[in-house]
């Protein structure tokens, strides 16, 4: 380790930043850590300057998931931080690596109830791997070393450190801490050949494949595995992109709006080999797919946190493992000798037969645009989006054909896409980057298009305005019919409000007309909104407003 010269918190932090290998933070600013952008001022590290904590947040979590490194953010203490928390909710619930630092009072006036004073031990306890409050400015290295590993080991997940601003402007004369740590894989072949002869005893198997760690290597290991073995696969809730949608062996993905006979395969299946998904609410359809408590299958759970076997469904073999790791030595095992073929034939016709588009009401049509975009983009576009039945299309209609093109929170939080969208164009300028958003959606971080402009990114947003919020309206029609309640919009002229923010804007009443006004927003070489004008009738991709009242 190097000993520098003495230096205050700040330098000490963002020396420790730049020895991890971080390379661009997300922030919002605030007087609680004048010293750690004191400390930014001449290092190689970007700081993207946001328009409020959530979007930060949210822009560190998305490049956690793109990375795999944790994304950093900054925030002030107080509203900052509770901004801030919609993001640590996302990063933890889709078990992303994330460093949320909170500027906080001076440590001596702790406990009087100081301006913005918060206990963030208690605040995100339940939402965080790990929350604590730097008191000691020699501590630094040490506390943010730690963040780093906890925020990466294991089921990953975001970490918090509270920075009292007295000890951040403090000097100490400490030690750089070391480098990252470089993690090896375990042999996993044994382990991999015992599952696979396992599997092999049953006549329905299917493997489910989510949850963190990634990456494309794992997505052609997975693609050979399931070849090879003739078996079909189903990935978790947002993690489209781990294996190509083009598969014969793909038979979709566990959403919100499942198709329903993925959904039965599910119940008919006789074994599950599950690597990485907690196998969690949105998979089993609130755990109605498989009961945890009398499941009605074989479970062999392949997950990189032990606390996750038996949390909730007492599996049958557990295998603690990284997921990237297991499926790397699962690619390498020869075929068992089972026939699954017509079991997988048929999960793939369901599954073909689901992405075929179902016809929505009024003039612009939703499944039409998905499946144009689906079609026509580079392979390697990114798709990003929040939550809202609108997200519903993209998941059923566009087919994901690499890892790394799919940015959404498991977690289903509004107003992720725009933020996600923004981090994916500056980590990856060469891409084409699209965000689909309802209209409900887009206005919770639609602001943060001023941060698009300002640091150049430049994402394409389609907003899919209905003048509601679409989900809750429909679930109203469910269970309150005919008694329509806070869930109407008035909404802004949204292709005017882009341009306003130095954009591209377009309006598109047509579906034929998509096409042209998606080629103008690329060509316009710098961010861009293109609203769609659907019909309030469209409530998602197979329920209709007038055909839920007249039921």
């Amino acid at each position: 380790m190097s000993v520098t010269a003495s230096r205050h918190g700040g330098q000490i932090l963002v020396d420790q930043l730049e020895l991890l290998g971080v390379r661009r933070v997300f922030s919002v600013p605030g007087e609680s850590f004048l010293a750690a952008l004191d400390g930014l001022h001449d290092a190689e590290i970007e700081n993207i300057v946001c328009r409020q904590e959530g979007g930060a947040a949210m822009m560190a979590e998305a490049y956690g998931k793109m990375t795999g490194q944790p994304g950093v953010a900054f925030v002030t203490r107080g509203p900052g931080a509770t901004n801030a928390s919609a993001g640590v909710h996302v990063a933890m619930q889709d078990s992303t690596p994330m460093v949320l630092f909170v500027g906080q009072i001076r440590a001596e006036d702790r406990d009087r109830e100081a301006f913005q004073e918060v206990d963030y031990r208690a605040m995100f306890g339940s939402i965080a791997k790990w929350v604590t409050e730097v008191d000691h400015t020699d501590r630094l290295p040490e506390y943010i070393a730690r963040a780093f590993n906890v925020a990466t080991s294991g089921r990953p997940g975001p970490v918090v450190l509270a920075l009292p601003e007295d000890m951040l402007s403090a000097q100490a004369d400490v030690a750089d801490g070391r480098g990252p740590i470089v993690e090896l894989a375990p042999r996993l072949n044994g382990v991999a050949r015992d599952t696979l002869n396992w599997l092999s005893h049953f006549e329905r198997a299917l493997v489910v494949v989510g949850g963190p760690h990634w990456t494309a290597e794992a997505a052609q290991d997975l693609s050979a595995f399931a070849e090879r073995q003739g078996l079909p696969v189903a990935l978790g809730f947002r993690r489209q992109d781990y294996l190509d949608n083009r598969h014969p062996c793909y038979a979709g993905d566990l959403n919100v709006g499942v198709n329903p006979k993925l959904a039965q395969r599910m119940r008919d299946a006789d074994a599950l080999l599950v690597i990485g998904s907690r196998l969690g609410d949105i998979e089993t359809q609130g755990y109605s797919l498989v009961d945890p408590k009398d499941p009605h299958c074989a479970i062999a759970h392949v997950h990189a946190d032990p606390n996750e076997h038996g949390r909730v469904y007492h599996p049958d073999i557990a295998i603690t493992a990284n997921a990237v790791a297991f499926t790397r030595a699962l690619a390498d095992l020869p075929a068992c000798g089972t026939d699954w073929s017509d079991w997988t034939r048929a999960a793939r016709a369901d599954y073909d037969d689901w992405k075929t588009p179902h016809e929505t009401p009024g003039d612009v049509k939703l499944e039409q645009v998905i499946a144009w975009l689906s079609d026509n983009l580079p392979a390697e576009s990114i798709l990003t989006n929040g939550a809202g039945n609108y997200a519903a299309f993209l998941h059923r209609y566009f087919v994901y054909k690499q890892h790394g093109t799919q940015l959404a929170p498991t977690s289903g939080s509004m107003g992720y896409g725009i933020p996600a969208a923004i981090s994916a164009s500056l980590h990856h300028p060469d891409r084409t980057v699209v965000c689909l958003a309802g209209d409900g959606c887009f206005q919770m971080t639609c602001n943060e298009l001023s941060t698009a402009a300002q640091h150049g990114a430049t994402p394409i947003v389609v907003v899919v305005n209905n003048g509601r919020y679409g989900t809750i309206r429909m679930h109203q029609e469910k269970h309150y019919p005919g008694r329509v309640s806070g869930t109407m919009l008035a909404n802004p002229d949204f292709a005017a409000l882009a341009r306003a923010y130095g954009g591209h804007g377009e309006t598109v009443t047509k579906t034929e007309d998509f096409a042209a006004a998606f080629a103008r927003a690329q060509d316009s070489g710098t961010l861009a909104v293109i609203e769609l004008q659907v019909s309030e009738d469209a409530l998602s991709t197979t329920l209709t407003l007038s055909g839920l009242a007249s039921s």
